[in-house]
């Protein structure tokens, strides 16, 4: 993804085109305003999917911190577990629709 520099006078002149560039080319705007960076404008399907994959990555190291601390559950009895509130959650709905 490539990255131009405008100022915030340029954007505004030109909003809606950028924006349509932006969208339809991998691209991030960096506006500066008195000649330093002050924001970022780019595609929202882009940011999305960053977004994803910074979640990820954090859930990732979480993970491997707890791994390395020895603070895990077995995976079957995270399972056993789902499994009972699955059915907590069920028996709740068929009492509440019976009464």
């Amino acid at each position: 993804m490539s990255e131009d520099i405008l100022s915030l006078s340029q954007f505004k002149a030109d909003a809606s085109r950028l924006l349509d560039q932006v969208r339809d080319e991998p691209k991030t705007l960096v506006l500066t305003q008195n000649g330093r960076a002050r924001a970022v404008v780019e595609d929202y399907e882009h940011y999305q999917a960053r977004e994803r994959a910074m979640l990820m990555l954090r859930l990732l190291a979480e993970g491997e911190r707890d791994a390395s601390r020895g603070d895990s559950i077995a995976q079957a009895e995270v399972f056993a577990d789902l499994r009972r509130r699955l059915q907590a959650q069920r028996d709740d709905a068929a009492r509440g629709q019976g009464g």
